[in-house]
Formats: C-alpha cells, structure tokens, sequence
C-alpha cells in the first residue's frame, strides 16, 4: 500500500483564490450583448450549453467528477463547480486533465505569486510581457481533515512532489488521495517562501464562498507586474 502523507484537522478562513474577472461576472453578459432578440439569445444559449463543461459536469456527463459531488443552491455555486469541471487539459498540481480542484492560499501574497508565476511563464512563451489583466479574489472557510505535506515535504517520497517544474509525481500522489477517499491536501507554496497552499479536492467543503476585493495586474516590459487593487466599480 502506498505512504500516503499524513492527516491534519484543518480550520482555515479567508482561505483566497484568484480567478480573472472576466469569469467571476455573470455568465450571460457576453452572449448577451451577441445576441439580436431572445430567439436569437436562446440560440446562443444552447450552442454555448452544448460545450460548457460545468453545465455537462451538472448533468453527469464528465467521467472525472459525478453529479452528486457537485454542489447546488450555495451562493457562487457555479464557480465552484468550474473549479472541478473545467481543469487543464494537463492538469495542475494535484489534480490531472479528468477533474479538477478548489485551489487556494492561506496568504493573499501566496496567491498573487502562483498568478504571477503562470503568467510569466505564457509571456515567455511568446516574449512578450505588455498586457494587463484583472482578477477577483474569491474568499472561503474550510473545516476538515486534510492531507498534510507541510511537515514531510522533505521526505523522499514527497519531495518529488513539489518540484517547481514538474507535476507528474504530484498528480500520481493525487489520484492515490483520491482513491483512499482524501479530502484534499495542504503542501507548502513553491512560488512563496513561508506561503501555504490548499487543494481541495470535494466542492462540497468549499465553505461561505464570497467575493473579496478585484486586482489589475500590469506588465509593461518586465516579468514583474505592477499590482493596483481595483476599486469598487472601477
């Protein structure tokens, strides 16, 4: 039987999550502004439908995650689905290209710098570092038993886990987890020293969801951003 990192009971607010804006506003502002009349909106609807993730996940058509692990009736509901229904096509971290994961920080700062991280690494790819972007901070509680790396990280069989440039043994640690049941697991951030990380890997803990403040992030020439929070209505 595999060493599976060990439990620890797990009390964490104000956990932050950054997502672009653009996927925090209502789903049906962009196929509202497409569409000529209703008919034509409808239209639009059930074209978008047919190839949204989170809706077929809703439905029970995704082989990674079941219908009955979503959730429902919560505040924010949906973006906690897309959470789960719509990961990479490589996966992150700890989860792989079937189902997704509730990625969070304990530290705003820890958050900002996974953002940054990944960010840098496309406007490498095309050597180019001029855009800006807005992101939405989504706040959450959690209460549960969680896989803990923070105190084993240096153990053989973990250490793999969390190499800065590669996934493969994590993921193969995280489809162990989820076989055995796990609800997820806390491991230390690679992108912040002394930062802290979750993955959760049940929509249902992700608990009192809520909107935090909005963040414009600025590249104009260096891989390091300006960050300006945005204000309310700005």
């Amino acid at each position: 039987m595999p060493t599976l990192p060990p439990l620890s009971r797990l009390r964490q607010f104000d956990t932050v999550r950054l997502i672009p804006s653009r996927f925090a506003d209502r789903e049906d502002s962009v196929l509202g502004a497409l569409a000529d009349d209703a008919d034509h909106l409808r239209d639009l609807f059930d074209l978008d439908n047919a190839t949204n993730e989170r809706l077929i996940g809703e439905q029970g058509g995704l082989p990674g995650i079941g219908v009955d692990e979503l959730v429902f009736g919560v505040p924010n509901f949906r973006m906690i689905n897309a959470a789960f229904t719509y990961p990479r096509p490589e996966g992150s971290r700890f989860n792989d290209g079937d189902r997704g994961a509730w990625y969070c920080a304990f530290e705003l700062a820890t958050a900002m710098a996974e953002i940054v991280f990944h960010k840098t690494v496309e406007y490498q790819e095309i050597g180019r570092f001029y855009d800006s972007v807005s992101y939405q901070a989504l706040l959450a509680d959690f209460s549960s038993e969680f896989h803990d790396l923070r105190g084993v990280a240096h153990a053989r069989e973990f250490r793999a886990c969390l190499d800065p440039g590669s996934y493969v043994l994590a993921q193969q640690l995280a489809l162990q987890l989820l076989e055995a049941g796990s609800l997820g697991i806390v491991y230390p951030s690679v992108r912040r020293e002394g930062g802290t990380n979750l993955a959760c890997f049940r929509p249902a803990l992700v608990g009192d969801l809520r909107r935090g403040a909005a963040y414009r992030l600025t590249w104009s020439g260096s891989p390091q951003p300006l960050v300006e929070p945005i204000a309310a209505g700005g």
